[in-house]
């Protein structure tokens, strides 16, 4: 996996632990881009100590709802991530950072470590290699279905979009723009984050919108009755 100028291709090129940035709904997906915008105190030191090392920071959602009497290694959050590399970086000059993180790999939690006196959280991790590996061209896709649901979507949400440029992208990058621009839950983020491949993750997308399509005609028609 290739994220800005730093190849990461076998186990030795990820730390054993890493600084964890809560999101609750953000979903990061190996090879794609997320940009963040950094206020709070403690994410600013947490960013500024990852510029002066290796620029890798883990993105994670806060245990989900449903899951929170579970037990695990960190009970507050969900069980996998996705690290992500520092690939860009401005300051606003009114104290917040700007920062784009390229997706480097998956990776479950395997527990908290002790911070010391840093005000943001550390934790273990074990990342999903597969991820490092050649990149799923999206061949098992159905690019077809995939589009459909998009335009269905689109239409329903009274919503545009650049049909040359989506045309245009390639089957990895449309499958995993619309998983992180999609306006679901974290719960639908979280699926589609831990989706085998890609075709898995097109499939649950297309699932998700399915659903959510269904349900706000079965409302609107309940509003008309």
């Amino acid at each position: 996996m290739q994220v800005g100028n730093k190849s990461y291709r076998v186990e030795a090129d990820i730390p054993e632990q890493v600084p964890v940035f809560p999101l609750s709904g953000a979903l990061l997906l190996p090879g794609a881009q997320l940009p963040l915008n950094i206020f709070e105190p403690r994410y600013l030191s947490m960013f500024d100590d990852a510029l002066s090392s290796n620029r890798l920071i883990g993105v994670i959602q806060p245990a989900l709802a449903e899951a929170q009497s579970r037990k695990g290694p960190v009970e507050d959050l969900c069980r996998v991530g996705c690290l992500g590399r520092i690939t860009s970086f401005a300051e606003t000059g009114d104290g917040r950072y700007v920062i784009t993180l390229g997706g480097v790999c998956r990776f479950r939690v395997g527990g908290e470590v002790d911070r010391g006196r840093k005000p943001y959280r550390v934790c273990r991790i074990s990342p999903f290699l597969g991820d490092l590996e050649t990149a799923d061209e999206g061949a098992e896709v159905d690019r077809k279905a995939l589009l459909e649901s998009f335009k269905a979507y689109l239409e329903a949400n009274d919503l545009e979009a650049d049909w040359n440029s989506v045309e245009r992208a390639s089957t990895q990058t449309l499958v995993n723009s619309l998983s992180m621009m999609s306006p679901y839950g974290p719960a639908e983020k979280q699926a589609l984050l831990e989706a085998d491949n890609l075709r898995v993750r097109a499939e649950t997308l297309i699932a998700i919108t399915e659903i959510a399509l269904a349900r706000d005609s079965d409302d609107y028609g309940r509003v008309l009755q």
